[in-house]
């Protein structure tokens, strides 16, 4: 057993956490407004697994960073390094602890961090994936090489057990029975195990990988046909669904279904109990949703291995933005309806949690008109929640932050010194500012967490020789977005 306390290495979103997607969908027989708000926070590292930790935040592994991440339900995330170098942090659960327990697939240990940073890790052959707290106060977790289910105290104390015929376990789950339930891919199963290790195998059409315990008492499993759903006596029923790359993993939402992801195609799904399927698409470039948990504030989070944690919200309230795109600080003039008469609605910057751009009253019939400057936000589309104080009904409304470049002054003779200031850009992303004619790079600035880069961080530059007099283009890229972004400077 080793114990390590890790500090946080860094913050990578503020409480302005920025949506690089966001859109609303028409959801058929959720809630009365049948609308889902999705958004979605970039994160580095390739979140993997992720889970509603025991502080009200999201927990999630980053596979490719080697980190355990959490973010508030307002997008702020920090991360904390896992000491064993390239171990491959998968799947993640809370324990009966309070604290977060994480598989290493390549280090073959179970990791266990407190919600202010300190590991401690335990060996376990043979490459864990997915772990789940089960009902006799221990974690089980499953691997596959050969493919086995252990069980860890909180103590640290292992106990292995290998199924009969598997040659693939790739999710487990907690079920109604008391029991343990896990997926057996290859050879097209559903397993049970006692927490005294007595294993039962039922026969599916195919190979399954995610499994959640659903709101009727039954198990439901992502597989290569579909959704399954097997009761605890062992009764397999399949509902038939096709995506190119397969369906990763599923879980119990917030409104009594089921949602889940697909696997390589920017997709999450919802089935109902009767088993009824609506996929939505995200267009985010990552294509590579994975893990899926219920949150603390009533959403669904899901994570893309090629960039970031999405968040989908359910929308019960209407919210209109206008205009629909402009600089940081352009005044917004929303628009809500639906809400509850009289009550106060707050209007937030991005989803739910995140800084209030303003406070509007609804009248009698649960409208309102409330104009407010716009924060000083980061690049790209963003969902802005309306959510009522009272009703707690949430309208949606999405907006696009466009990039700024601002000279000061913006006028001189040439030899003359000039500074540059940015806003609206990706947050940490650096800025090439150039100058058109002749082409010369002034330099480099550094956008900080809301996409700002100005006073001591702006970029100071020489106007250059050869500018003909008058009206000059000035430019600058961002590394990140590959923003270009234009401004003039006069030459006298």
């Amino acid at each position: 057993m080793m114990i390590w306390k890790v500090e946080r290495e860094s913050v990578l979103r503020t409480a302005k956490g920025y949506l690089m997607a966001a859109f609303v969908l028409s959801l058929p027989g959720i809630l009365p407004a049948q609308q889902v708000a999705i958004g979605f926070y970039p994160v580095a590292g390739g979140p993997g697994g992720i889970t509603a930790g025991p502080d009200g935040a999201l927990w999630f592994t980053e596979i490719n960073g080697n980190k355990i991440g959490r973010m508030t339900t307002s997008g702020v995330v920090t991360t904390y390094p896992v000491p064993t170098a390239g171990s491959y942090p998968d799947g993640i659960a809370v324990g009966p602890d309070g604290a977060l327990w994480f598989t290493e697939y390549y280090g073959q240990q179970i990791g266990r961090m407190t919600t202010d940073g300190v590991v401690t890790e335990y060996p376990m052959c043979c490459y864990p994936t997915a772990i789940t707290a089960g009902p006799d106060g221990a974690l089980w977790v499953v691997g596959g090489d050969p493919s086995w289910i252990g069980r860890i105290t909180t103590a640290g104390v292992v106990t292995q057990y290998f199924p009969p015929s598997s040659t693939g376990i790739y999710g487990i789950t907690a079920g109604s029975d008391g029991a343990l339930w896990f997926t057996e891919y290859d050879v097209s199963k559903i397993g049970r195990i006692t927490t005294a290790g007595v294993i039962t195998e039922y026969p599916i059409a195919g190979g399954a990988s995610g499994i959640t315990a659903g709101p009727d008492g039954a198990l439901w499993f992502t597989d290569t046909n579909g959704i399954g759903r097997i009761t605890t006596a062992g009764i397999f029923s399949e509902y038939p669904w096709s995506v190119p790359n397969g369906i990763c993993f599923i879980t119990t939402g917030p409104d009594a279904a089921l949602w889940f992801t697909g696997c390589e195609e920017s997709e999450i799904g919802r089935i109902t109990t009767a088993g009824v399927i609506t996929t939505y698409s995200y267009p985010y470039k990552g294509n590579g949703p994975g893990g899926i948990t219920a949150g603390p504030n009533r959403a669904l989070w899901f994570t893309d291995l090629y960039g970031g944690i999405g968040e989908a919200v359910f929308v019960t309230a209407g919210l209109s933005v206008s205009p629909a795109s402009g600089f940081p600080g352009t005044t917004l003039t929303f628009t809500g309806s639906a809400f509850a008469p009289n009550e106060s609605v707050k209007i937030h910057a991005g989803f739910l949690g995140s800084p209030v751009l303003a406070t509007a009253t609804a009248d009698a019939s649960g409208s309102f008109t409330r104009t407010a400057p716009e924060l000083p936000l980061p690049y790209g589309s963003r969902q802005l929640l309306g959510v009522g104080q009272n009703s707690h009904r949430i309208g949606a409304a999405s907006f696009s932050v466009t990039p700024r470049l601002i000279l000061s002054p913006n006028s001189g003779t040439v030899g003359g010194s000039a500074v540059a200031e940015g806003l609206g850009f990706v947050p940490g992303e650096q800025v090439r500012i150039h100058w058109n004619n002749p082409l010369i790079l002034l330099g480099t600035a550094t956008a900080n967490q809301d996409g700002t880069f100005n006073g001591a961080a702006a970029l100071q530059f020489t106007v250059p020789s050869g500018a003909p007099p008058g009206a000059n283009l000035v430019f600058g890229v961002g590394s990140i977005s590959n923003v270009k972004v234009k401004t003039w400077f006069n030459v006298e």
